[in-house]
């Protein structure tokens, strides 16, 4: 290897350990927000409070910084992201910690050697969003043809932009209605607002096909 090469190989090297974020730090700041968002950010049991883990950490990044700058109105979410309490470092970290847990969605299979806090903490970390009725051709047809260009056509997320699979369904539907209504910027408003196109019972098909996607997970 050339020494140029080297010395290339070097700076790429030390630039992405540079940008590596802190998983630790971020896991350290995620116990505040386990507080709803529960120990391993699976959300709420009814969709109160969304899912967080594996989520994108650019998505998560950017709804933070939405909430401090109240772009994304949300009252409990304010005093948290405040940048005295919460600066953009620990930010990525966080995001960064949150994006990297994988939550399984089928049960655990147990070794005889599991105590019972190892069988609880498997068993808790389980994530099956229930079926919801719906048309689900329709819902495929309505997603792929106008979501999966920003959601993905497993629903996975890509970029900016959320993973809607495994998402609490109920929370899914406060957050179109939201978009709907206006009280939540939607990115695809500026092209039209693509969910005000859509009738409630397209909405509904569109959940329980993102449902349905999560087994094939």
């Amino acid at each position: 290897m050339s020494l140029r090469l080297a010395l290339l190989w070097l700076t790429a090297l030390f630039s992405v350990a540079s940008q590596a974020q802190n998983l630790d730090k971020g896991k350290e700041i995620n116990s505040t927000c386990a507080g709803c968002h529960g120990e391993f950010g699976q959300g709420g049991s009814r969709g109160e409070y969304p899912r967080l883990a594996g989520q994108g950490a650019k998505y998560l990044e950017s709804q933070l910084k939405a909430f401090r700058a109240r772009t994304r109105i949300n009252i409990p979410m304010y005093p948290y992201t405040q940048e005295r309490e919460l600066p953009d470092e620990d930010i990525k970290d966080v995001a960064a910690y949150l994006a990297s847990i994988e939550l399984p969605t089928k049960w655990p299979v147990f070794k005889d050697s599991d105590d019972a806090l190892t069988r609880l903490t498997m068993t808790e970390r389980v994530m099956i969003i229930p079926r919801v009725t719906g048309n689900l051709a329709n819902g495929e047809a309505i997603y792929q043809k106008q979501c999966h260009t920003c959601h993905g056509k497993t629903g996975m997320g890509r970029g900016m932009f959320p993973m809607l699979v495994g998402q609490y369904t109920s929370y899914l539907k406060r957050q179109m209605d939201k978009y709907v209504k206006g009280d939540r910027p939607h990115d695809e408003e500026a092209i039209g607002g693509l969910l005000n196109k859509l009738r409630e019972e397209d909405m509904q098909d569109i959940l329980a096909y993102i449902t349905s996607l999560q087994e094939q997970q």
